[in-house]
């Protein structure tokens, strides 16, 4: 064999051999997209599921609330409308906007019942308080997995050479959950 023909094989064999690594590469490559997209699903869904439990929720602790404080008829028709909002939320980002109107109409109704001993003490309510203690607490950890796996996700569909393979196979940005509040985002004045 001459030394031409063997450095022709050598050659060809380090070109198949590089093209064998690079499309495994983006072979790999695309399955951590896939894999990173559908965890990102599952957050949002499992945080849906939370916010669909605390939907059902409010209109009980609306109604417990009506037959005390019959005279807060706009906060209760206030929450109402918030929550009807979130529910009927197209996208994420409307969806985000509208659980942060519904968390603060929220916190007015708690502070309605502040005003009204007799209601504090009702055990329907207290229930109903409890279970939305609850529910919020799982809706900020569910949150934060869900904004943990878009993170993971966004961060590596903008690294180099990643990105490569998230723009040939259109890997779009993710939206965070996050505050859009100003008045959420303030710190909590405390006085006694």
């Amino acid at each position: 064999m001459s030394v031409g023909a063997i450095i022709g094989i050598v050659i060809g064999s380090v070109v198949l051999l590089s093209l064998i690594i690079f499309v495994a590469w983006i072979i790999s490559t695309y399955n951590k997209f896939v894999k990173m997209k559908n965890n990102i699903e599952e957050g949002y869904s499992t945080m849906d599921v939370y916010l669909k439990k605390r939907y059902d929720l409010i209109p009980n602790l609306v109604e417990t609330v009506k037959g005390y404080a019959k005279h807060e008829k706009e906060t209760l028709t206030n929450v109402m409308n918030a929550r009807n909002a979130a529910m009927s939320s197209s996208d994420l980002e409307t969806r985000a906007k509208n659980e942060n109107v519904l968390t603060g109409t929220l916190k007015t109704l708690f502070a309605v019942s502040e005003n009204y001993p007799e209601l504090k003490g009702d055990k329907h309510f207290t229930d109903l308080m409890n279970q939305l203690n609850s529910m919020e607490n799982e809706i900020t950890s569910s949150r934060k997995y869900y904004n943990g796996c878009v993170k993971v996700y966004n961060t590596k569909r903008e690294l180099f050479p990643s990105s490569i393979i998230a723009k040939w196979f259109n890997f779009e940005k993710k939206p965070l959950f996050e505050v859009d509040n100003e008045e959420e985002r303030k710190n909590v004045k405390v006085q006694f």
